[in-house]
């Protein structure tokens, strides 16, 4: 798929009638600064939540306390149960997270530096991918929000 920016998307979204939310970790809201520099935004979009400890996740999206002490908070179901808790808070026809590690160096638990993944839940299912992203710090955030916006539009298209 060709890259799709965040005015694309909104004016995607519009067109369809639909709404977007999203649980960032690794990205902190860089997600959500990203749409709302656009001009309409509030027409398409219900928020972002920044849940960037273990603790904000479980206690604010719902992710399971198994889930983040046998997976971990970098894992696909860590994603989904984000994407799933963004959902349910939100009034949107299409959430995504973000989770990873983005450096520098590795995660604690040996994860390579650029693992990320990104969840999804909309009313066709729930689900995650898994992607490597090579660069600093801040191309790996880049890389992660440019992802999960291409996935909103992405799943916008089978809604």
């Amino acid at each position: 798929m060709a890259s799709v920016n965040s005015a694309q998307l909104i004016d995607y979204l519009r067109d369809k009638g639909l709404k977007c939310s999203f649980a960032e970790s690794l990205t902190g809201g860089m997600i959500a600064c990203g749409i709302v520099d656009v001009p309409g935004a509030s027409d398409v979009f219900e928020g972002s939540i920044v849940s960037y400890s273990d603790n904000f996740k479980m206690n604010v999206l719902g992710v399971p306390s198994e889930v983040i002490d046998s997976k971990t908070a970098v894992s696909a179901e860590c994603a989904v149960a984000m994407a799933e808790g963004a959902s349910r808070l939100s009034e949107a026809d299409i959430a995504v997270s973000v989770t990873g590690y983005a450096g520098p160096g590795d995660g604690a638990d040996g994860t390579p530096c650029g693992t990320v993944y990104i969840g999804f839940k909309d009313r066709n299912g729930s689900g995650s991918f898994k992607k490597l992203f090579e660069g600093s710090r801040d191309e790996i955030r880049q890389q992660t929000r440019d992802a999960a916006v291409e996935l909103v539009y992405s799943r916008a298209c089978d809604l």
